[in-house]
């Protein structure tokens, strides 16, 4: 079997779900034991792989089909050692958590099949096929409208004020985001602000999310505006798959006194695959990931 190594993660509670492009048969493979994990309400790997050990056992005892619908692919583990590990094709997961029946693995499956109606859920279906919108005229790129558009286009039907510039004062974690009165002038500024280079465009960036212009949504729909920028400029865009949450939210509270560290994080996780849906698709659950409550 050929497959490239394109490498998709996606999160659901918290926890990492691999899956496997398989190049041959145009689909994506996702690994059993992260499944069995989360459905087993289980955070120790080696116990979910003890469980789906004898799960294995005990369907094949029964003659069940999944387990020969299985296929072994390498991931690399917490150790840093590629390991060869189950792995299972859409309707295989369907039919694996059928097994589990416990609210977890209704609501893994909504999760899965996209069908998740939270706003969150919704908005991100939308955030997936933004890809394809080309919404965004070259033109308009770095600007408060291709800003607006993005957040209206993500969050259209979902909230009343998709795509509005806020008129309430916000905060969060004590922190005072832009005084709505002077939001006009502020956002002006921001807009006017060079982005010619990875400094000024990173400081751009670091503005526009101290303004944060919308009542909710600013950091999902930022970071978009802030890859388009990457992309126009400098043919560059960010992996975000390559950031870590906790690092990322911490430089970002610092970086409107510091932002070196925030600066840091994004240059060594830049790269210059920006027509690849893939690292895209990645980026979006890890930009909806930073915004989950822990």
């Amino acid at each position: 079997m050929t497959h490239n190594t394109k490498i998709s993660i996606r999160f659901f509670n918290d926890r990492e779900v691999r899956a496997i492009w398989d190049e041959e048969r145009n689909k994506w493979w996702f690994n059993v034991v992260d499944i069995v994990a989360i459905l087993y309400e289980q955070d120790d790997y080696v116990k979910a792989n003890n469980y789906w050990r004898w799960l294995k056992r005990k369907l094949t005892k029964e003659q069940n089909q999944l387990v020969s619908a299985t296929h072994g692919f390498k991931f690399v583990a917490a150790d840093g050692k590629k390991r060869l590990a189950d792995t299972l094709d859409s309707d295989g997961v369907t039919e694996l958590a059928r097994h589990f029946p416990n609210p977890k693995a209704m609501k893994f499956m909504d999760w899965f099949t996209y069908s998740d109606n939270s706003i969150d859920g919704q908005s991100k279906k939308k955030a997936y096929a933004f890809f394809e919108s080309n919404l965004i005229r070259e033109e308009e790129v770095g600007t408060t409208k291709s800003l607006q558009q993005i957040h209206a286009y993500i969050f259209g039907g979902l909230y009343d004020f998709a795509g509005q510039i806020r008129q309430k004062n916000i905060s969060k974690g004590g922190f005072q985001f832009a005084v709505s009165h002077f939001l006009g002038n502020t956002l002006k500024y921001i807009e006017g602000m060079p982005e010619n280079t990875f400094d000024e465009i990173v400081d751009k960036y670091i503005e526009m999310n101290i303004a944060h212009p919308f009542m909710e949504g600013n950091g999902r729909s930022t970071r978009i505006w802030l890859d388009l920028i990457f992309k126009k400029r400098l043919k560059r865009c960010v992996d975000w798959s390559r950031i870590n949450k906790k690092d990322y939210l911490r430089a970002m509270i610092k970086s409107s006194l510091e932002n070196a560290e925030l600066k840091t994080l994004l240059q060594n996780a830049l790269t210059d695959q920006i027509n690849d849906r893939e690292l895209y698709l990645k980026g979006i659950d890890y930009s909806y990931y930073y915004e989950e409550e822990d």
